[in-house]
């Protein structure tokens, strides 16, 4: 008896979750909307191309951030290695932040 119990209830939570996934696709198919895209295509790219160099610009400010935390905490526990790590991050997170200025200036 509480087997069938169990199963019942496993029947109507699986029914559930199914209902709730067929709403929710439903929903995202009906609010669909086209993307309207430029004219130009070379417009298109430039634009993705900004919108992912913005994207590495921020990851690289963390990172800078994120040595320039290790650099002072190492400073305080007197613990080279992590000075060392820290220059490495703060290095890394230069390069990363200023990868397009770095690219344009290698390809012309």
């Amino acid at each position: 008896m509480k087997h069938d119990l169990n199963n019942k209830n496993f029947e109507r939570k699986a029914k559930r979750v199914y209902s709730v996934f067929a709403c929710v696709t439903l929903l995202l198919v009906a609010t669909a909307v086209p993307a309207l895209a430029a004219d130009d295509p070379l417009t298109v790219v430039n634009n993705l191309s900004d919108f992912i160099f913005s994207l590495i610009r921020a990851i690289g400010l963390i990172l800078l951030g994120f040595g320039i935390l290790q650099v002072g905490l190492s400073l305080k526990s007197h613990d080279p290695s992590q000075r060392a790590n820290g220059m490495l991050t703060v290095a890394g997170g230069i390069v990363i932040t200023f990868t397009k200025e770095i690219l344009t200036l290698i390809t012309g």
